[in-house]
């Protein structure tokens, strides 16, 4: 019977593609994986261009952080495995060009899906459009990828908040999947995907890793922290 490889093991030589990549969790999740799995073959991170900056430039940008401070002592070079991807979610096929999706068809076996708005008060419209039809377009594009071993799709712990308790099932919506309910719509169009749903918490600094305290926005508990302490 074989044994099941370490997690370093399973992503030694495979190639990763992410959005939310320009988040907090998106951020955190490239550098573990870098830092973790040293023998990753690349990282292929969405990126939209943004007040007036390119995609590459804004990757630039993110590897620049303290956050890196470790992957970059380990591996000075560990820029090399990180490659930017111009797109963007509200956009019909996440907005990626052919030659890009064909790179993506070629290489990438790992899927994380961490692109979403967390305002509670975003314009529904435009909540709808990064939230679920992003997740469509995704499917999508991961139903194109030959090679895929895992797409994890980054949830909320929130997202059944009309349910009493709370088990690792999808439930069934109250509305059209396709309107509002992510989750659901994963159900129904994943088909044999390898797929799986991480609901998180409220989210708050780093607690140890890869330092004590890090965090690059005063969203959630960080702000009612900040505005206590300062």
């Amino acid at each position: 019977m074989s044994s099941v490889p370490s997690i370093p093991e399973f992503y030694a030589g495979r190639s990763i593609f992410i959005t939310g990549a320009t988040g907090f969790l998106g951020k955190i999740l490239v550098e573990k994986l870098l830092r973790s799995c040293p023998d990753v073959k690349c990282v292929y991170l969405l990126i939209r261009p943004k007040k007036g900056k390119e995609t590459q430039e804004r990757l630039e940008e993110i590897l620049e952080s303290k956050l890196f401070g470790k992957v970059k002592a380990d591996n000075p070079d560990f820029r090399s495995k990180c490659k930017a991807i111009e797109g963007d979610i509200i956009k019909e096929g996440l907005g990626i060009d052919q030659s890009d999706l064909d790179i993506l068809s070629k290489e990438v076996s790992v899927v994380f899906h961490s692109a979403a708005t967390i305002k509670f008060d975003e314009e529904m419209k435009l909540s709808a459009e990064m939230n679920v039809s992003g997740v469509k377009s995704m499917l999508e594009i991961c139903k194109k990828l030959p090679n895929l071993a895992s797409f994890t799709h980054i949830s909320t712990a929130y997202a059944n908040c009309d349910q009493e308790k709370i088990t690792e099932d999808i439930y069934d919506p109250p509305l059209k999947p396709d309107q509002l309910l992510t989750e659901y719509l994963i159900k129904q169009e994943a088909g044999s995907l390898p797929v799986a749903i991480f609901r998180p918490s409220i989210v708050g600094a780093t607690y140890q890793e890869p330092f004590r305290g890090w965090v690059d926005n005063v969203n959630g508990p960080t702000g009612l922290l900040a505005a206590v302490c300062f």
